[in-house]
């Protein structure tokens, strides 16, 4: 019996000590909670192929149903810097949302209101200067606890910018209210104010080192990612030399119309209108109807004449019962100057009995040469 009141003593020591330990462990690991106050939330942009990411927390105007509309800006937020005591007497920015860090994330260069930023994720800050001025910050730091330990000497850079007066927005948010092809403007909403910023990418920058990436991968290996970086090239009219050895590895891999038409213009974008001129030739028998009338526009549209008019003339011998055909190669001596065989080739496809569309056009163009 004495033996079991010894080892039953020794057994609940045992378990009192694990339930401190435990304790003492759960007080400083406990669960993830919701936010009631002010939710989490994300917003995500693509620009190009750049990626833009915002993390940031939500608070409302009204908090446990006191509405403090007129009390946010000047007030709540400051104007100018905020002065605090924690963790040590300084004066500190706008944590532009609320609890941790605000951040935003860059997959590549930008230009933030013309002035250059790394890819990478910061911190992002804010001093409300007035109604109508503020400046925003991109910290080094994006770790820390909202702004209480902002450090000025880990800036990434400053901008400032103008704010505007928007309709009364409840909940805090950020949201990219104007984009295009190279750029985004991002703002932040709140109550009646709205801090915008323009976000720039160098599109061809950014995509041509995409394109150079994943072409030592899988997409290398076959024809059609060479084609298209090539096609970005020649669309764009950027990279010319090497978006040349770009269709070249593309023919290599399958001489087709697509692949042919595309080094043929890289071809004479280089200055090398031979090289060319033999890729036209072994293009347009690859090609359908629709193919070659739309490579006809395209070089058309380049100003490149005489190669357009060799595409439309063999496109309506292989066709010559398409008006449509001789629709295009009127419209293309047309534009190229030759009036009396743009105006051969127009009334030709009018007296094939053209669709209503073709028709038109070719009407149109006639009365425009004074021939109708």
């Amino acid at each position: 019996m004495k033996n079991f009141n010894l080892f039953t003593r020794k057994y609940f020591a045992a378990i009192a000590f694990i339930f401190v330990a435990f304790s003492s462990y759960s007080l400083s690991q406990n669960v993830t909670t919701p936010r009631n106050a002010s939710p989490a939330a994300q917003l995500k942009q693509r620009i190009g192929l750049t990626d833009i990411t915002v993390k940031y927390s939500r608070p409302k105007i009204t908090l446990r149903g006191n509405d403090r509309t007129g009390k946010i800006w000047g007030q709540l937020v400051p104007y100018g810097l905020q002065k605090v005591n924690f963790p040590k007497p300084q004066e500190i920015p706008w944590r532009a949302g609320a609890n941790e860090n605000t951040t935003i994330h860059f997959s590549t260069d930008v230009a933030v209101e013309g002035k250059t930023l790394p890819a990478g994720k910061y911190g992002l800050h804010m001093i409300i200067h007035d109604p109508t001025k503020a400046t925003v910050i991109f910290s080094k730091n994006h770790t820390s606890w909202g702004s209480f330990f902002y450090d000025q000497s880990e800036d990434a850079l400053r901008v400032d910018v103008t704010t505007a007066t928007i309709p009364k927005t409840e909940l805090l948010t950020f949201s990219f209210i104007n984009y295009g092809n190279n750029y985004g403007v991002l703002a932040l909403d709140w109550e009646m104010k709205r801090i915008p910023f323009k976000i720039e990418i160098d599109a061809h920058k950014t995509i041509l080192a995409s394109y150079r990436n994943e072409l030592r991968s899988i997409p290398g290996f076959g024809w059609r990612g060479w084609a298209t970086a090539a096609s970005y090239c020649l669309n764009n009219r950027t990279n010319l030399v090497e978006g040349l050895q770009w269709a070249n590895n593309a023919v290599g891999r399958n001489k087709n119309f697509q692949t042919l038409g595309t080094r043929a213009g890289l071809n004479f974008l280089n200055g090398k209108t031979g090289d060319g001129n033999k890729d036209i030739d072994e293009a347009i028998p690859l090609g359908n109807k629709n193919q070659l009338n739309q490579m006809g526009y395209t070089y058309l549209n380049a100003k490149f004449y005489p190669t357009a008019i060799k595409i439309f003339e063999a496109n309506a011998a292989k066709n010559p019962t398409d008006p449509n055909m001789f629709d295009s190669l009127g419209e293309a001596y047309k534009i190229s100057g030759d009036k009396a065989n743009a105006i051969k080739n127009l009334k030709k496809a009018l007296s094939m009995n053209p669709p209503a569309n073709v028709k038109a056009n070719s009407e149109k163009l006639l009365k425009e040469l004074g021939a109708l």
